[in-house]
Order: C-alpha cells, then structure tokens, then sequence
C-alpha cells in the first residue's frame, strides 16, 4: 500500500473500514441478545445470520463462538477444536465472537470479548490489552521485524501476568494480511473458509516466499521481516487460569516515510477503544 494514490487509498481503505465497523455492530448486537443456555453454535449462527441480512454473502472465516475456558483455548490441539460446539453459556462466562464478513469485496477479521455478567478476570485480560495495541503500533512504525515484535507481545505478556493465546492459533499466528476479494454470484467455502480468500492469503504466501516476507505474522522465522505495506488483521490473545480475552482489528501499514502515515489502526471507534477511553 502506498502514499503515491492517497485518493484512492483512502476510498478503499473507507470500504474496509465499514466492513470493519458492520462486524462490530454484528457483535454488539449478538452479545446483547446472549443468554444462560445458549449454545457456540446458536451464537455462531446469530451473527452469521445478522450479517447476512445486512448483505453479507461472502468470508474469509465463518463466525466462531467461544465460551467459558474455551475463550483460553484450554486444551485446544487440532484445528477442529476451534469450530463452534454445544457448550452452553452460564451466568458470570466468559465468552468471544469472531468473524471475518466480506461484504462488497472488503475483509473484514474482528475478535469481540464480554461475558454474560460481571467477570473480574477478564475485565483485567482485556484492559490489558491496551498496552499492546499500543506496543503493535509503536514498533510497527519503528520497522522492527514482525518476528521481533511478536517476541515483545510475548515478553509484556509475562510481565503482565498472562499466557499467549495466539500461539495455539494455526501457525501460531498474532496476525494475517487481509486484501480485496472479488465478487461471485455463489462463493465457496472449504472448512468454514471462503475459497476466494484463501485463494489470495495463497497467493501472497507464493509470492512472499520468492521475495522473502509472508502474510502470516507469526513467531517463525519466516516473520523474521519488516511489516509489509497493507492491511493486516491483529488479534492478540491473553489467557489467565482459563479466561481468555482478545480484539482483533485492521491495522494499515504504509510506505510512507511520516512515522504516523507510515502505519494506524484503521479505526479507533470500535468497542474495546471506547471501553477503554470510558475507564480513565
């Protein structure tokens, strides 16, 4: 993504950002309507619905649900394990909805986290997590390696008290880039993914490989590189005792030289932002 075509950038990076506000809204109004005894499954459904009503035909991921120390990941070891099951909701859970819409041909990849009533430990996991949207966004425009960034998310983890969450993801990921997708009439999917999507997350990993980045942020060595200009869904994961607490969210990294032009959140209006400003 460059600075070359400012006008047009901002056009495009105005479709991700609806996109990006309509899963949230998604979210809201989903975890508003959660109550004892409903299923990760009702709940997956829940936004699949909502978003399809809005116009949704298309995902990068259909939505997931998780609740109680699923939310951690607790004992998570195959990637079937992430799919929504029949585990119900109880007063006082923990619980997360995660969806990737594609509306329009823009991504979206958001992680929403609440419970159904008070939760004094996730309350914690999640107002920790403001120190790394800001520890992400500080070293990202200071250019250091992905890898090495993803070291430091670990290492304020552990100073904070909590274990990483993400590295249970496939790859381990904290992260992925997100592009345009193109529009069918009927879109495929291959285990809960849209095969378009994978068809360009493929593409950059192909093309990535020959010029020595990819579109994974991960803490492998083939991270072990400068952020790439464009967009990347950020989602980091914090766990304690079988909580677990996350956001994920479009950050834009650019090749301008201006350190604030250079990489930003695409959007500070979104839930855990406002929770945030609304608890100084």
């Amino acid at each position: 993504m460059t600075t070359a075509v400012a006008g047009e950038v901002s056009a495009e990076l105005r479709g991700f950002r609806k996109v990006q506000r309509l899963a949230y809204e998604c979210a809201e109004a989903v975890a508003a309507q959660l109550k004892p005894g409903v299923t990760e499954r009702e709940a997956a459904r829940m936004q699949r619905v909502w978003l399809s009503e809005r116009g949704v035909r298309d995902w990068f991921h259909l939505p997931f649900a998780w609740f109680g120390d699923r939310t951690a990941f607790a004992g998570f070891r195959i990637p079937l394990q992430f799919f929504p099951t029949g585990r119900r909701l109880e007063p006082g859970m923990p619980f997360i909805l995660d969806m990737a819409p594609v509306h329009k041909g823009f991504t979206a990849d958001i992680g929403y986290s609440g419970s159904l009533g008070p939760n004094p430990v996730q309350d914690k996991l999640l107002a920790d997590l403001e120190a790394h949207r800001e520890l992400i966004l500080r070293e990202v425009r200071e250019r250091r390696s992905l890898r090495e960034i993803y070291e430091d998310v670990d290492r304020l983890m552990v100073r904070q008290g909590h274990a990483n969450r993400h590295r249970a993801y496939p790859f381990g990921v904290i992260a992925h880039k997100v592009d345009r997708v193109r529009e069918r009439p009927w879109s495929p999917r291959l285990f809960g993914f849209g095969v378009q999507s994978l068809k360009g997350l493929a593409g950059d990993a192909l093309r990535g490989h020959r010029e020595g980045w990819s579109p994974l942020w991960s803490p492998y060595t083939f991270s072990d590189h400068p952020p790439r200009p464009g967009l990347w869904a950020v989602e980091p994961h914090l766990g304690f005792r079988g909580t677990g607490a996350k956001f994920e969210e479009l950050l834009v990294v650019t090749d301008s030289r201006d350190p604030e032009q250079s990489a930003f959140w695409l959007d500070d209006d979104l839930p855990h932002v406002r929770r945030w400003a609304e608890d100084k």
